[in-house]
C-alpha cells in the first residue's frame, strides 16, 4: 500500500483558504492521509500537542514523526534543553503516547545531519539511539553520502535490516558530499519511508543564506519526473507492506500539486472521511 501526504500541514495556504490555522489539520486530513511533523524536530512538544492532533483525525490517519535535533546530533553548541540524553529520549516517548495509543504513530523519523559520516563511532551511536527508542517504529535519514559509497553501501542496507531501522529513500539535489543518491531499497518488509525533497542544486548548500529553507525546497517536480517515481515506487512496494511518500518541496507551493499528481499517477486513494465528533 502506497500512502502519500506533505510535511507539516500548516504552510500549504492552496489547500485551506481562509481556514485558521488551528483548524487546518481537519482540513488536511480530506486530502492526505499521512503527515510529518517537523515541529518536534525543534522542540519536544507538549502532549497536548499531540493529543489534539490525534482528536483532529479520523481514523487511519497516521503522523511520522521528526526526533527532536538534540537526539540527531544536529545542535552543535546550540542548547539543549535536557540535562541527560535519557532525559531527553524520555520527553519524547512521553510526548508521543497520545499517537502510539490512538494507533496514528506510523513511525518516527532519525534525520542526521551531513556531518554524520559513516564511522564505527556513528554506527554505535545508531545502535544506541535505537536501543533507546525501544519499540517506536524508527526510520533513518542520511545526509552524508558516505553512507552509500561502493566500500560501505551494502554494508548499511544490512545494518539498517539487522538493527530494525526503516530506510528512508530519498530524492534530493546530488550537491556534493552533503547529500546522497536515490537507494531504492527496503530495509524493513513492513514499511519504508519516502521524502521527496525538490533538486534544486543551486539551492541545497546555501545555510549562510537568510532565507536558506526557501532556497533548498524550491523546485517543481514534472509530470516526466514524477513517473519516474511511479515506476520506482511500484517495484519498492515488491518489498514492503506500505510506504510512506511525503513530498518537502513546498518553497513554493508545489509540495501539494506535485502529491496529488503522484496520487492520480499511481490511482491511489487522497484523504480521509472527516472524524465524527461526539456531541455527547
Amino acid at each position: 500500500m502506497i500512502k502519500i501526504g506533505l510535511t507539516g500541514f500548516g504552510d500549504h495556504e492552496e489547500l485551506y483558504g481562509k481556514i485558521k490555522a488551528q483548524d487546518r489539520l481537519p482540513t488536511y486530513s480530506g486530502h492526505f492521509s499521512i503527515v510529518e511533523i517537523d515541529s518536534s524536530f525543534y522542540a519536544v512538544q507538549p502532549v497536548k500537542n499531540y493529543a489534539k492532533w490525534v482528536n483532529q483525525t479520523p481514523d487511519g490517519f497516521e503522523f511520522i514523526v521528526k526526533a527532536y535535533q538534540g537526539m540527531t546530533g544536529h545542535l552543535r553548541g546550540k542548547k539543549n534543553y535536557f540535562e541527560t540524553t535519557d532525559e531527553m529520549f524520555q520527553a519524547f516517548h512521553t510526548s508521543i503516547q497520545p499517537v502510539r495509543e490512538a494507533g496514528k504513530l506510523a513511525m518516527a523519523l532519525f534525520q542526521f545531519p551531513p556531518w554524520f559520516a559513516c564511522t564505527k563511532e556513528n554506527v554505535e551511536l545508531l545502535r544506541e539511539t535505537k536501543e533507546r527508542m525501544l519499540d517506536v517504529p524508527c526510520a533513518i535519514e542520511f545526509r552524508n553520502e558516505s553512507w552509500y559509497n561502493p566500500e560501505f553501501r551494502e554494508r548499511t542496507l544490512q545494518f539498517m535490516e539487522r538493527e530494525g531501522w526503516i530506510h528512508t529513500v530519498v530524492d534530493e539535489p546530488q550537491a556534493g558530499s552533503g547529500s546522497i543518491p536515490i537507494v531504492a531499497v527496503a530495509t524493513s518488509p513492513e514499511r519504508t519511508y519516502v521524502r521527496l525533497h525538490g533538486r534544486n542544486v543551486g539551492g541545497w548548500h546555501q545555510s549562510s543564506h537568510p532565507d536558506w529553507r526557501k532556497l533548498r525546497y524550491l523546485y517543481r517536480y514534472s509530470t516526466d519526473e514524477l513517473t519516474e517515481w511511479k515506476d520506482r515506487l511500484l517495484e519498492l512496494e515488491k518489498s514492503c507492506r506500505e510506504l510512506y511518500v511525503v513530498f518537502n518541496n513546498n518553497s513554493g507551493g508545489d509540495a501539494t500539486d506535485n502529491a496529488k499528481e503522484l496520487q492520480t499517477l499511481l490511482g491511489v486513494d487522497g484523504g480521509l472521511a472527516p472524524r465524527q465528533m461526539d456531541l455527547f
